[in-house]
Formats: structure tokens, sequence, C-alpha cells
């Protein structure tokens, strides 16, 4: 039996990078907060808890953090890499409180994309998970009217209330194939669109990737966190291919019974999932089966 993993799968350059930034203030002894979970992974939170790392889960828990006056070391609260809105910077800054950004370069642009957009007149449309952080740290920076959808459906029975133009954009993870579907509905509906493919490649490359093993594999093991949307993706994506595809968040949740006729197991993983968990399912799937 062959034991495959998918060519990009694991830690992305944005998820790295805020994981980075926590564990470098914390060799400088600061105290630490975390505005929302650093990364949608249970385990690589916890084990930043650990440390010491606190996070606040919303800007109320944030406006209840003492003021740091003017010549005093204040606590770092640290921007997730999936952003926030715009309010979030300008409670920080009145506090006083020191704050680093490890918003992924990749979201920051969709920041500024619909800022200029929506002080142009622009009518924003977001499609994505309107409960996800990174879609309500967007919304937090248009200017005038938004929109936010995830379905085809909801795109067939979106009515423009006036003339503007629309500009759409993505969320980073979003599936790309879907993104280009419901671009295709409003196209054809007439509208003055432009259209922002602000999907990072990075997805696109993981989901191509999944996609492709799937295929080909008997069995697909799709490991990430359970809020994580971009894992969630992935696992639609590898079932779509793949009967026997299972979701897990670390390897306690495997439960694997394979017949002798299983001749490929694939694995993929969503990006924010360490490399160590997955070399821990890789070995686990190869001593046992």
């Amino acid at each position: 039996m062959e034991i495959r993993l998918a060519e990009c799968a694991g830690f992305c350059f944005g998820v790295r990078r805020a994981v980075d930034t926590v564990y470098e203030q914390l060799e400088k002894g600061k105290t630490i907060y975390t505005y929302g979970p650093i990364v949608h992974n249970e385990e690589v939170v916890r084990e930043l808890a650990e440390k010491g790392v606190k996070v606040l889960e919303n800007k109320d828990a944030l406006k209840m953090l003492p003021n740091c006056k003017a010549g005093e070391e204040s606590a770092a609260v640290i921007i997730r890499a999936h952003g926030v809105p715009e309010e979030i910077y300008r409670i920080l800054e009145e506090k006083g409180l020191e704050c680093i950004d490890a918003t992924c370069p990749f979201v920051k642009r969709i920041h500024k994309i619909v800022s200029r957009q929506s002080e142009e007149g622009n009518h924003i449309v977001i499609v994505g998970n309107p409960g996800h952080p990174e879609v309500e740290g967007i919304v937090g920076w248009c200017r005038g009217p938004v929109t936010v959808l995830e379905e085809p459906l909801e795109a067939e029975r979106f009515v423009l209330p006036n003339d503007r133009k629309i500009c759409i954009v993505s969320q980073t993870t979003f599936n790309y194939n879907k993104f280009h579907y419901i671009v295709e509905i409003f196209e054809k509906k007439g509208y003055n669109v432009s259209v922002v493919n602000t999907i990072c490649s990075a997805t696109e490359e993981r989901q191509r990737s999944a996609r492709t093993l799937a295929t080909e594999a008997d069995v697909m093991i799709v490991i990430g966190g359970r809020h994580s949307s971009n894992t969630r993706k992935l696992y639609e994506i590898c079932s779509e291919e793949c009967a026997n595809t299972y979701f897990i968040q670390t390897l306690d949740d495997l439960r694997l019974e394979l017949p002798k006729t299983v001749r490929l197991v694939g694995i993929t993983a969503g990006a924010s999932t360490p490399n160590k968990l997955i070399e821990e399912v890789q070995n686990y799937v190869r001593i046992n089966f």
C-alpha cells in the first residue's frame, strides 16, 4: 500500500509568519495577547497558551485591558493572520497598547482594495463565509455598501439596489472553482462588475494538488482544525473525488479500517496544520497498515 502526501499541504506562508511572530515576541519576555486565535488550529493555540499567550476573543475583551500610559511598557497585542477590521487598530492606539501586525500580506492586499474601491463609490461583494474572521475583517475596511455571500443561489438572488459599479473580491481560502462560478452569475446579470481574484495562490495550489491526489486515492485523509475554512474546503474537494475521505483534527480522531484492496492512501492538510502532525499521521498509517 502506498501513502502519498499532496504536493502542497500544511502551513502556508501567512500562517507560518504569524506563528513565528508569536514565538519571537515570547522570547522577549513580553505579556502576549493575540486578537482571536492566531490560527484556526486548536493544537497550535493550546501549545501557545501553555507558554502564556492569552487570546482576546473580541473587541469587548480588548477594551477591558488596562490603558498604557506614556513611558510604561505595554502588553503586546498580535493581530492574527486573518486580519481585523480597521476599528481594532484605533482601539489599540487609543489604549496605548503595542500592536504587532501579523496579518497575512494577501489579506492586507484585500483590505486596501475594498477600502479604495468603496471610497470610489463602488458596491463591494465579498465571496466567502460571513462568519469567518477574515471576512469580518475585510468588511471592516469597507467605506460603503457591502454584501457577503457564499453560495451560488445567493448570487442568483442578489439585486443591486442602485446603479453602482460592483467590485467582487474573495476570501483568500475560498474554493477556486466555486468563486469563478459565482462571478459568472454576476456577469450574466449584466452588472458593471470589476473582479479581483484574491484567492491566495497557495490556496489554489493546495486545492489543486488535493483534487489531483484524491482522484487517484482509494482513501483520503484531510488534516486540520475543525474551525479552519480552508481545511473544510479541502474536505469538500476530496470528498467529490474520493468516497472514503476522512476529516481529522489530530491523530486521536483517526479511525481507519482499511481493506487489503486499498492501494493508495492520500493525505493533505490545511494551511494551519503543523508539519509534525502531518508526519504523525503518515507514520501511524505506515506502521499500522
